[in-house]
């Protein structure tokens, strides 16, 4: 004992002195000086937070590295018109079905009947997408008015040309005679250019490939495509593409739309879906053989669960491209023998479970495999890092779930062992009655009860498969997603992130809306053809983008507004500037300004640099308040410098707000304090 005391060092705040002796030290050590000097500070404030910063045994924890991710669904328009850099709509003519003559919207004629006559065929060169458009121009030179006849695509609600950016415009034509076609970009009613180029052939009598670069030399957010012509006869298109050149790493996404989901710091991404999986009909679930290799024999297909087509130029190559680009862990989500219409029982779900296989070869196979070539040619030689698979989602309920689930297990953990299989069953209540890594969990409830599900998991058991929750919203009350919404599934995450031992996976769901296609909402992410704004939920889902790998603090809250006020710590290291920080996240639901004092045991003062330390408060002065286009930060986060000298911070948390406090540590190592009223008696740990 008396080494530890020569190895005291007495830190005097506000030039106090004092002696600290032995008894002192074992009184704090039983909790008497500690309950005591509680109380006084309980006396001053409305409520306390009390930090334990020790690396004592318990007062710890790791959280899981994918703890926070994202979950994409194609809904809402999310990547087709979206995420997707593609500008043209229905770009293979393929939606209105393989019959002839086709319905082709949103493509349109320039020119009425008489001068131009368009229809579709199945001449197309493509076997998996047959159809083509057939322009018949009936005017020449002499009779055709200025600037020619033809077709124009506004894409999807107008596509977004910017001054100065180039756009890499791809079409495959035929024609039995010479043509010269005139590939402009316009406004909405095709008065004024934007950008023009011609394309001059004088043999195309077979299918032929053509591409040009178009730099726009005007912006307009509201623009169309447009291919025209003056020469009399028949001219075949098929597979018209225009993207933007400048799309993230040249790898198709929307720049500004990745950045969002980027800055969230996802630790993964599930896709593709969601109900998109399984389809009304299992015609029209999402099948991934369908969407990989060349872009232009992709056969796209119609999205009958959100009603619109999909060309599938995002399709499962580009999903495990984006996970990698995200540095997240993709999540597949594979479609378990049932549609919302359908269900295949276990004896005819062998061609399922293959399909489920050569899909995990296509993403990890060596590049000489069969599938894992295909991949490569893709230009992706090396294996993407797919560990997790979902069987099914949102299955449980439906007849032959388990029999199914079973096959799809037993195959993949025979030739993939490493990877987690998730179940749609809900093991929160119950054990599973089946083998799982995970259970798939998912919440859409209004906001009084999503803050209630704070607790949702102080009780399960901790034994067995950990669960994903994939899908949690708060509806009926959130309105196209308001503050109060976001408040209330804070507290949701404030209780998974302290249940993170058994929650290993969380998200929002659905990330995306197109403005011009509200199937769905609220949602995290709002945009049109060259906007987009997060909404209050975003803004929420960022005060956790750095828990991923995080420590866990222990922290006890004391205050008589208990049902209104969660809080939760974490010791974090930021990827940026490579310092460690305590973040402290503290939710005042309740409609009063609460007083708080924040006390830190385990954390020399000396440690902490107050000078770049800073808060940061996500409110408003109603609840019901919303983001636009018109506003986009009406609900945002506040970011400012703390100010103060001492270890325990008094703070004041607004009504209706989120705040989180970081404090920048100055050195890896966390000290053992103990204190005794404005005393702080430091212990060294060696």
């Amino acid at each position: 004992m008396s080494q530890i005391l020569t190895d005291l060092h007495l830190h005097l705040l506000h030039l106090k002195a004092i002696s600290v002796t032995l008894k002192q030290v074992n009184l704090f050590k039983s909790g008497f000086l500690e309950k005591k000097w509680v109380q006084e500070i309980k006396t001053s404030t409305n409520a306390l937070l009390l930090v334990n910063a020790s690396q004592d045994e318990g007062s710890t924890r790791k959280i899981p590295q994918s703890l926070f991710g994202v979950s994409f669904e194609e809904i809402n328009h999310a990547g087709v018109g979206g995420l997707w850099g593609e500008l043209v709509s229905n770009r293979g003519f393929e939606s209105g079905g393989r019959h002839s003559p086709s319905i082709i919207d949103p493509w349109s004629t320039i020119g009425n009947y008489s001068l131009v006559k368009v229809s579709t065929d199945l001449s197309s060169c493509f076997n998996r997408n047959p159809v083509a458009l057939r322009m018949e121009v009936v005017c020449d030179t002499s009779s055709c008015p200025a600037g020619g006849v033809g077709v124009y695509n506004p894409g999807y609600w107008g596509m977004n040309i910017e001054k100065g950016k180039t756009y890499k415009f791809v079409v495959y034509i035929r024609s039995l005679n010479p043509i010269n076609v005139t590939v402009s970009l316009t406004d909405s009613t095709g008065v004024q250019t934007l950008a023009t180029v011609n394309i001059i052939a004088n043999d195309v009598s077979n299918w032929k490939k053509m591409e040009v670069a178009l730099e726009a030399k005007v912006t307009n957010h509201n623009s169309r495509l447009q291919l025209t012509t003056n020469r009399k006869g028949v001219i075949w298109f098929d597979q018209v593409s225009l993207m933007p050149m400048d799309t993230y790493k040249g790898h198709g996404y929307r720049n500004d739309l990745f950045k969002m989901v980027a800055d969230l710091k996802p630790g993964f991404i599930r896709f593709p879906g969601g109900s998109y999986v399984e389809g009304n009909f299992l015609r029209n679930a999402y099948w991934w053989k369908d969407t990989v290799g060349p872009w232009e024999e992709r056969s796209g297909h119609f999205n009958d669960i959100w009603s619109y087509w999909n060309d599938d130029g995002l399709g499962y190559f580009e999903f495990l491209q984006l996970a990698e680009d995200l540095g997240a862990s993709p999540i597949w989500v594979l479609n378990s023998g049932f549609s919302h219409q359908e269900a295949i029982d276990a004896s005819n779900i062998t061609p399922f479970v293959q399909d489920a296989l050569d899909g995990i070869e296509f993403a990890r196979g060596d590049s000489n495999s069969t599938w894992g070539s295909i991949r490569a040619n893709m230009g992706h030689i090396e294996p993407f890092n797919l560990k997790h698979v979902a069987i099914g989602n949102q299955d449980c309920q439906m007849p032959h779930y388990r029999a199914n689930y079973l096959k799809f297990y037993d195959a993949i953990k025979k030739a993939y062992p490493d990877i987690k299989v998730i179940s749609n069953c809900d093991g929160s209540s119950t054990q599973l009655d089946h083998p799982a890594d995970l259970y798939d969990y998912h919440v859409y409830v209004n906001a009084r009860t999503m803050l209630s599900m704070a607790h949702k998991f102080d009780l399960t058991s901790r034994i067995g498969p950990k669960a994903f929750v994939s899908e949690y919203a708060v509806v009926n009350d959130g309105g196209s997603g308001n503050l109060l919404a976001a408040l209330a599934e804070a507290g949701f995450l404030i209780g998974i992130e302290k249940n993170s031992d058994i929650v290993d996976m969380a998200s929002n769901a659905p990330l995306f809306l197109n403005a011009n296609n509200k199937g769905f909402v609220p949602d995290a992410i709002v945009f049109d053809s060259y906007r987009a704004y997060g909404t209050p939920s975003y803004w929420m889902q960022r005060f956790f983008s750095v828990s991923n790998g995080a420590t866990l603090l222990h922290s006890d809250l004391q205050s008589n507004s208990s049902d209104s006020l969660l809080a939760s710590t974490i010791l974090y290291q930021n990827p940026v500037d490579k310092n460690n920080y305590i973040r402290v996240k503290v939710l005042n639901y309740g409609s009063n300004q609460v007083n708080m004092k924040i006390a830190i045991k385990g954390l020399d003062p000396g440690l902490v640099d107050y000078s770049k330390s800073s808060k940061a408060v996500l409110s408003s002065t109603n609840v019901m308040d919303e983001n636009s286009f018109q506003n986009p930060t009406k609900v945002s986060v506040v970011q400012s410098l703390i100010k103060k000298r001492r270890n325990d911070m008094n703070v004041v948390l607004p009504p209706n707000s989120l705040s989180s406090f970081d404090l920048l540590i100055l050195s890896k190592d966390i000290v053992q304090i103990i204190a005794m009223n404005d005393v702080y008696m430091v212990l060294t740990c060696k």
